[in-house]
């Protein structure tokens, strides 16, 4: 005679085996995995309003991506609260690997310089990878007695505190810029930080104040019209935009780069196998022609990183990097 619930037993170990054997089907077959991609559509949280630089990169590769992989990419805009409502967004969406946030070098600084930021982007977000980066144009007044960054130093030495330069406000891109070559120029110069790019750039035009760290798609045509002396570009190259004014560091400040990078960010957490098919994605994408030119031509200049964890490497060093100059200029958010 049979044991009491032998027959039992035996079911529940038929059961185990085919669960264990349906287990082992789905990892060969990429399903069920925590690390596989997402077939739902995507979406790209942005931290400023819509027909920004961040946003217009964004919604582009939004299109690349969407083609390549055969889902909808969508793109959300969140500005306000010095990214905090963007960040908010994004951490309480599952971190997997269906939420990215859209950032640029305020993403990074921002924590230093504004109280009322809570996120930290090295404990809390993982790079995926960088997308673009944007030049700045070290442009003085035609009447300012300088043709290089060289000169701009020594007339600073001899002058300390008398030029002047203009931002778009306390702990803007600019203003990190400028405090850069300050930094590594060791020179002294006078800061009025104004309420966007475009009434310091007048002050220049017109000038009142002697220079301005500009975005280079914004500075061009007043350069080519003779309102503005173009005397270095922030990049590592020269741009293609203006390919007769030499680098900064080329031109007097060795070393020195301060560009606007556009890169994605996912939540920590978010599975490293997901992070490094979307590094590939945008790897492929950044490489299309019409991408490229149509991003050229509004000084934007495209470069995915090696890898998810590069790009996570150089956020890390370039937030250390911006965490010092704000510390050692005092800069805090108006």
């Amino acid at each position: 005679m049979r044991a009491p619930g032998q027959s039992t037993r035996r079911r529940f170990v038929r059961l185990a085996l085919a669960a264990s054997t349906a287990a082992t089907l789905l990892a060969a077959t990429g399903h069920g995995r925590a690390d596989t991609f997402p077939s739902r559509p995507l979406r790209i949280v942005v931290p400023a309003a819509a027909g920004g630089n961040l946003d217009l990169v964004s919604r582009n590769l939004a299109q690349k991506l969407s083609e390549q992989l055969g889902q909808p990419v969508v793109v959300e805009n969140r500005p306000g609260g010095n990214y905090m409502l963007a960040v908010d967004a994004v951490s309480k969406a599952p971190a997997d690997g269906t939420t990215y946030l859209a950032i640029a070098d305020s993403f990074l600084y921002t924590p230093a310089v504004a109280r009322t930021a809570i996120y930290d982007p090295r404990k809390d977000f993982v790079g995926v990878s960088l997308v673009a980066r944007v030049p700045l144009l070290l442009v003085v007044h035609p009447a300012v007695p300088v043709a290089s960054a060289g000169q701009l130093v020594a007339l600073a030495k001899r002058t300390p505190g008398e030029l002047i330069y203009g931002t778009s406000g306390n702990g803007s891109t600019g203003h990190i810029a400028a405090q850069l070559f300050s930094s590594m120029a060791d020179i002294r110069m006078s800061h009025v930080p104004y309420k966007g790019n475009a009434p310091g750039l007048m002050d220049v035009m017109g000038g009142r104040i002697s220079l301005m760290f500009d975005t280079i798609s914004t500075s061009v045509p007043h350069v080519k019209a003779g309102k503005l002396k173009a005397i270095g570009v922030t990049s590592r190259t020269r741009s293609p935009l203006l390919p007769d004014v030499p680098t900064v560091s080329d031109s007097g400040l060795p070393g020195y780069e301060s560009t606007i990078f556009n890169g994605l960010a996912a939540r920590a957490g978010t599975p490293p196998a997901i992070l490094e098919r979307m590094n590939a994605e945008i790897r492929k994408a950044v490489e299309q022609p019409d991408f490229r030119a149509r991003m050229l031509e509004q000084g934007v200049e495209l470069e995915a990183s090696a890898s998810a964890q590069a790009f996570t490497a150089t956020l890390h060093e370039l937030s250390t990097k911006y965490s010092r100059i704000v510390k050692d200029a005092g800069i805090r958010a108006e």
